[in-house]
């Protein structure tokens, strides 16, 4: 048995709702962190990044499980949709913490998300988030059709938004959000058609 059997192996018997208790983790960790100043002086800006910064990083594991069926044999298609409501979770709360816990008026919410270019950039990425949420179960699978796998396609570009978000957010040239740009394109250039086809030959 190759190393790629056994890890489709495991990755068969682990159930999805393990992974869906460990991703969640997080989040009680983290309120605890920012109640007891262990986010530092700024707890709320810390626990908006952080909350991001990790919804980002769930898209992008969505993004590597086609190319690593495709290019390694590794099947992790089980828990691509779980990664993606995983994703749309941490951007929820994301979200949730800007609104209320940073912001917190109404009037100052809508301006700053027509007047900062990083909030109405993130804000877009949620809202195409917003129905691949709601679709990712077996009847809008059957319900939709082949319009499922168009819909779905939106995940490419909010996971774009949401890198060119964090980058805007830093206001400078980091190097941690330019490697998680660079990530995005790499793994969506390896679903580009020429690509595909000279990997085939």
């Amino acid at each position: 048995m190759t190393i790629v059997d056994r890890i489709n192996a495991f990755a068969r018997r682990v159930p999805t709702w393990v992974l869906y208790i460990l991703y969640l983790l997080p989040v009680p960790w983290l309120l605890y962190l920012a109640q007891t100043g262990g986010l530092g002086r700024e707890p709320i800006k810390a626990l908006e990044h952080e909350l991001g910064e990790i919804a980002l990083q769930l898209l992008i594991i969505g993004l590597t499980i086609t190319p690593l069926r495709r290019y390694l044999g590794i099947n992790l298609l089980k828990f691509r949709r779980m990664f993606g409501l995983l994703a749309f979770i941490y951007v929820s709360l994301h979200l949730l913490v800007w609104l209320v816990l940073d912001v917190g008026i109404l009037s100052q919410i809508w301006a700053d998300i027509l007047k900062r270019p990083y909030i109405t950039i993130g804000m877009a990425g949620f809202m195409l988030l917003i129905p691949l949420a709601l679709t990712s179960n077996n009847w809008s699978v059957r319900k939709l059709g082949a319009g499922w796998r168009k819909l779905h396609r939106l995940s490419y570009v909010a996971v774009i938004l949401g890198g060119v978000h964090y980058m805007m957010l830093t206001k400078t040239w980091a190097l941690e959000p330019v490697i998680y740009m660079a990530v995005i394109l790499g793994l969506l250039a390896l679903r580009l058609p020429k690509l595909r086809s000279k990997q085939a030959a």
